[in-house]
């Protein structure tokens, strides 16, 4: 949610063109999609609401992030490029933090939502087992 609403906030056309850049297809309407995937389906992940469904798109997003902005700078996700007396300075992260989100993604993909998560309560309503 925190990536999409960074995106959103600040306006699309710096996020628009990164993807021009990249050569992502459609950028102005990626621009838009893409942050709007972010902000909902983070939204839904959080409340645990058709999880199994939310994941896909979030896992489509994180592997185009992979592969067209972060396989560029190497697996790890923290480089400390330099230190300066106000502390180190680090350089782009590498695709390291997309695989621990896509794993997670696919644990929630997997595993669903939880007790806890609207999903459980939804399915488990008298109203659902009615039908």
């Amino acid at each position: 949610m925190a990536h999409g609403w960074a995106k959103l906030s600040r306006g699309t056309a710096g996020f628009e063109k990164l993807l021009v850049q990249t050569r992502v297809p459609l950028a102005h309407f990626m621009s838009w999609l893409v942050p709007l995937t972010e902000l909902s389906g983070g939204l839904a992940l959080l409340l645990g609401f058709f999880v199994t469904l939310v994941t896909i798109p979030l896992m489509a997003t994180m592997l185009v992030a992979m592969f067209t902005v972060q396989i560029n700078y190497g697996f790890s996700a923290v480089k400390t490029i330099g230190l300066t007396p106000e502390g180190p300075v680090f350089g782009p992260p590498g695709y390291e933090i997309n695989l621990v989100y896509l794993a997670g993604l696919l644990v929630l993909m997997i595993n669903g939502g939880g007790a806890y998560a609207l999903d459980h309560w939804r399915r488990s309503s008298p109203r659902s087992q009615r039908q």
